[in-house]
Formats: structure tokens, C-alpha cells, sequence
């Protein structure tokens, strides 16, 4: 058996939005996320809230950041959101305070069934919790969770969830050594 791309059916998956505010976001997400356009973070913060994400205060996003579906997007209070961030929120992704998501770095909640020769796409939903860094060019795969004050380093994957106050590096990710916070 091999794969079938032509069986693939993901008509279950549900974005949550009819296709017209879809369009609409698309639209919006290509003219003042990514692109240079607009490099006012405070009224990209005002058009997610108006697509329904629950934004917190003191949030930062910077240019060229992609973000799939804004109504299953959670931010809280004073996280930053750097250049060409990819946030593909096919399922919630939930960024707390605090949080720091550098350059390039990718927040994957799809995937697809390599065992299925149909390819059935597979989402699930990831969490920062308060604190977390994840590092430049760096991926969080479906359905992790990145524990308070973890640190995932530059151009690693999180494969699975990451402990609290620690830092990991590698692909897959694994814990180097814990996180002191300073005063």
C-alpha cells in the first residue's frame, strides 16, 4: 500500500468560521501581518480582537508574522510575537504571559496520519504556558505543552512537552539543564 492523495477527505475538519470571514481574515492577515505593510503592533492587537482572539495587554507582534485562524488564538498580557512567527492554529493555541516567540518559529497544531494511506489530516491543540521562550527558528508540534519559564533554544523541535523552569535544545528537544530566572 502506498499513499492516495487523491482519497484524502478532511470535509470533518471544522475552521470554525463560515468561508466569507475566512476570506476576510486571509485578506487582512496578507496586507497587515505578513507583510511590512502596517508596523503598528497595537492595531494589529485591534484587528485579532475583532476576528475573535482573546488578546492580552501589553502584547507585541512585529512584521511578517502569519497567523492561520485568529478565533482559536489566545494571547495573554506583554508576550511578544517576532518577525515571521508562523502561528497554524488549525486547532486553539493558547500563548500566555509573558511569552516570547522569536524570529521564525513555528506553532504547529497539523499534521497528517503517515500510517494511512489516505493522509487524514490530525489536529490538536498547544499551550505556552506563562513564561515560555521559544527560540528563532524553532517548531512546536501538535499537541504540546510548553511548561512555565521553559526555554526551547534556537532551530530545536518539541516533539513532546517540556518541563517547567528548563531548557531544551535539539531535534528532537531534550532537557539540557534547568532555568534559573534572575531578579
Amino acid at each position: 500500500m502506498s499513499i492516495n492523495l487523491k482519497t484524502y477527505n478532511n470535509s470533518w475538519y471544522n475552521p470554525g468560521k463560515n468561508a466569507i470571514i475566512r476570506l476576510a481574515w486571509y485578506i487582512t492577515n496578507s496586507i497587515f501581518f505578513n507583510s511590512y505593510i502596517i508596523p503598528i503592533s497595537s492595531f494589529k492587537v485591534f484587528l485579532l480582537r475583532s476576528f475573535g482572539a482573546k488578546i492580552g495587554i501589553g502584547v507585541n507582534i512585529k512584521p511578517k508574522v502569519n497567523i492561520k485562524y485568529p478565533w482559536k488564538l489566545t494571547i495573554g498580557d506583554y508576550s511578544w510575537i517576532g518577525e515571521e512567527v508562523w502561528i497554524d492554529n488549525l486547532d486553539l493555541v493558547t500563548i500566555g504571559n509573558n511569552c516570547c516567540l522569536s524570529q521564525g518559529c513555528m506553532l504547529l497544531c497539523g499534521n497528517h496520519n503517515h500510517k494511512k494511506s489516505t493522509f487524514d489530516l490530525i489536529t490538536k491543540p498547544i499551550t505556552l504556558e506563562d513564561g515560555a521562550w521559544i527560540g528563532a527558528k524553532s517548531v512546536v508540534c501538535p499537541g504540546i505543552t510548553i511548561k512555565s519559564n521553559s526555554l526551547l533554544t534556537v532551530c530545536s523541535v518539541a516533539t513532546s512537552n517540556l518541563e517547567a523552569n528548563s531548557i531544551y535544545r535539539g531535534n528532537p528537544a531534550v532537557k539540557i539543564k534547568d532555568r534559573i530566572i534572575e531578579p
